[in-house]
C-alpha cells in the first residue's frame, strides 16, 4: 500500500505515545452507546437490576473499548496518505511519520484479538456482536469494499456501528432474546445522523470540492445541501423508528420526545458553526451547554424507562406492555 511505502523509508524513531494515539483511547467514550443496549435488557429483566450485573457490563465496556481502538488502528494506517490533504489531520501520526506501519498492522490484530478473547468469556452472542464491530471496520477501511468512500454508504456503513452496540450492551446481560428491531434502526438512523452531520461539517471546512473530492471520494459526490437533505432524512427515520418503539413497548417515553428533538436541533446548531466542533465528537464535551443537556436528557430517559405513568395509556388508548416497571407513577390503569 502506498502508505507503506511512505512511511517505511523513513527512519522513524520508535516512541510508545504515537501508538497510543492511533487507538484514540479518547474515542472510547463512543462505546457509551452500549449503555442504551444495557438500560433496555434491564428493563426488560428488571430481576438483572442487581449488584452482580456490574462485572459483564465492566468487562463487556473493556472488549468493546479495544476492539473499537483495533478499527481506529487500520483506520488510521489506510488513510495516511490522504489525511495529508486535510487540513487538521495531515498532523495525525502516520500522515506525519511517525508511525512504523508494520508495527501499526501488529497492534492492530493484537488489540482486536485481546478484544475479541475477552468478549469470549461473556457469551457467544456478545462474542458474535463484537466479531461483527470488528468486521464493520474492514469493511469500512479496506479495498476494494472501503464503504467510507461510497455515498451515503459511508455513513450507513460507519453508524451501523451504533446497531452493533446496542446489539453488545444487551447481550452482555441477555442471551435468550434480540431487542426490538424498530429501536435497533432507530438507533441506527440517529447515528447515521451524527454522521451525516460530520461529513457536512467537514466538508465545509474543507471549502474547496476538489480537495474535498481528493481528500474523500464521497465528497465528489456531496453538496452542502445533499449533505442537509440526508441529514433531514435520517432525523426523520430515527423518529418514526422511535415512535413504533414507543407505542409499542414503553408509552411513556412519549414524554421524552420534546428532548429528544431538543437534541437534533441543539447538534444542527453546532453542526452550522464555522469550523464546527462536530467533525471531533470526542472533544464535544467542550462544548458544555450541550454536553450537560445530553446528561439531562439520559437522566430523564432512564427514569422514564422504568416508570409506569397509567394515565398515558388511557389517554393514548393503549395498551401497557407486560414488561413490570420499577415503580409506578399515579393510580392503576
Amino acid at each position: 500500500m502506498p502508505s507503506t511505502t511512505i512511511v517505511e523509508r523513513r527512519a522513524v524513531p520508535f516512541s510508545v505515545w504515537p501508538y497510543v494515539q492511533i487507538a484514540r483511547v479518547d474515542h472510547w467514550f463512543k462505546n457509551a452507546f452500549m449503555i442504551l443496549g444495557t438500560v433496555v435488557a434491564l428493563f426488560y429483566r428488571p430481576s438483572l437490576f442487581t449488584a452482580g450485573s456490574l462485572t459483564p457490563f465492566l468487562i463487556a465496556m473493556v472488549a468493546v473499548c479495544l476492539i473499537a481502538s483495533s478499527n481506529y488502528v487500520l483506520n488510521e494506517i489506510l488513510d495516511g496518505p490522504t489525511d495529508l490533504l486535510h487540513p487538521k489531520k495531515r498532523y495525525r501520526p502516520v500522515p506525519a511519520g511517525h508511525v512504523r506501519v508494520s508495527l501499526a498492522y501488529f497492534e492492530w490484530f493484537l488489540l482486536g484479538a485481546i478484544g475479541l478473547s475477552l468478549a469470549l468469556t461473556l457469551n457467544m452472542y456478545f462474542a458474535a456482536s463484537g466479531a461483527a464491530l470488528w468486521i464493520m471496520g474492514i469493511v469500512y477501511n479496506v479495498p476494494p469494499l472501503r464503504t467510507k468512500e461510497w455515498p451515503y454508504l459511508d455513513v450507513l456503513s460507519e453508524s451501523a456501528n451504533n446497531a452493533i452496540r446496542l446489539f453488545l450492551g444487551w447481550f452482555t446481560l441477555v442471551t435468550t432474546a434480540i431487542p426490538p428491531i424498530s429501536l435497533v434502526l432507530s438507533y441506527w438512523m440517529l447515528g447515521a445522523f451524527f454522521m451525516a452531520a460530520k461529513r457536512f461539517a467537514e466538508y465545509r471546512h474543507i471549502a474547496d470540492p476538489s480537495i474535498a473530492a481528493r481528500y474523500r471520494r464521497s465528497f465528489g459526490h456531496y453538496t452542502e445541501e445533499r449533505l442537509l437533505v440526508s441529514i433531514v432524512f435520517y432525523a426523520t427515520a430515527c423518529a418514526l423508528f422511535a415512535g413504533i418503539f414507543i407505542v409499542r413497548y414503553h408509552l411513556e417515553l412519549i414524554l421524552f420526545v420534546p428532548l429528544a428533538a431538543g437534541i437534533f436541533a441543539y447538534y444542527l446548531n453546532i453542526t452550522l458553526q464555522p469550523d464546527s466542533p462536530v467533525q471531533n465528537p470526542e472533544k464535544l464535551y467542550q462544548q458544555r451547554g450541550f454536553f450537560v443537556y445530553m446528561v439531562m436528557c439520559t437522566i430523564v430517559f432512564i427514569a422514564l424507562m422504568f416508570s409506569h405513568i397509567p394515565m398515558l395509556y388511557h389517554w393514548f388508548n393503549i395498551e401497557p406492555s407486560v414488561t413490570s416497571p420499577l415503580w409506578t407513577v399515579g393510580g392503576s390503569t
